[in-house]
């Protein structure tokens, strides 16, 4: 029996946050969607999250996702930004979590690395990439979106291997792994 299913990826972001997914069959890959979720037009931060929650609930009821990979914030200078995109990064991983989806983070190095062999690659060699791995006819005029299908990407090609990141398989699995951040 050839194994099937179906990966979905995220960018998180308060602004954009960008997803794809693939599909699964056997040992190839199959390219499903990208889109984002353009939220610039919102001004309250908690409406921008109850959206990012909303919408991914949405991509789950609809796709039924086997799995999620996430990209993990990375560290910059300014705290109130990673406080914000640590948020949004959260609300959408409480939604795969409130559908028992497990979920892995991945550092954007690694997902750059995984897709491009290049860990400082930027947003436009990772789409190109990705363009010409999945045969895609277009790119979206915003890399968020591919961000998010190279998260997914970057998922299928960790698959199996012990260390592809922080795994949660659920709610209880997120607290039992985070007691400090959870209480």
């Amino acid at each position: 029996m050839i194994e099937e299913k179906i990966i979905l990826g995220i960018d998180p972001g308060t602004t954009i946050m960008g997803f794809g997914l693939i599909k699964v069959v056997g040992k190839q890959m199959q390219f499903i969607q990208l889109n984002e979720l353009d939220l610039k037009k919102y001004t309250d931060h908690y409406l921008k999250l109850k959206l990012i929650f909303e919408r991914t609930i949405e991509l789950i009821d609809t796709h039924k996702p086997d799995e999620i990979a996430i990209e993990a914030p990375f560290f910059g200078k300014n705290v109130q930004s990673m406080l914000k995109l640590g948020r949004a990064q959260g609300v959408a991983m409480a939604a795969g979590l409130s559908r028992e989806i497990p979920i892995t983070e991945y550092l954007p190095k690694k997902i750059k690395m995984a897709i491009t062999g290049n860990g400082n690659a930027s947003k436009e060699q990772v789409a190109k990439m990705l363009q010409s791995l999945l045969g895609l006819k277009t790119l979206p005029k915003n890399l968020d979106a591919t961000d998010g299908l190279a998260a997914a990407v970057c998922h299928f090609y960790n698959y199996g291997k012990v260390t592809v990141g922080k795994s949660y398989s659920g709610w209880d699995a997120f607290v039992k792994q985070n007691p400090n951040k959870v209480g």
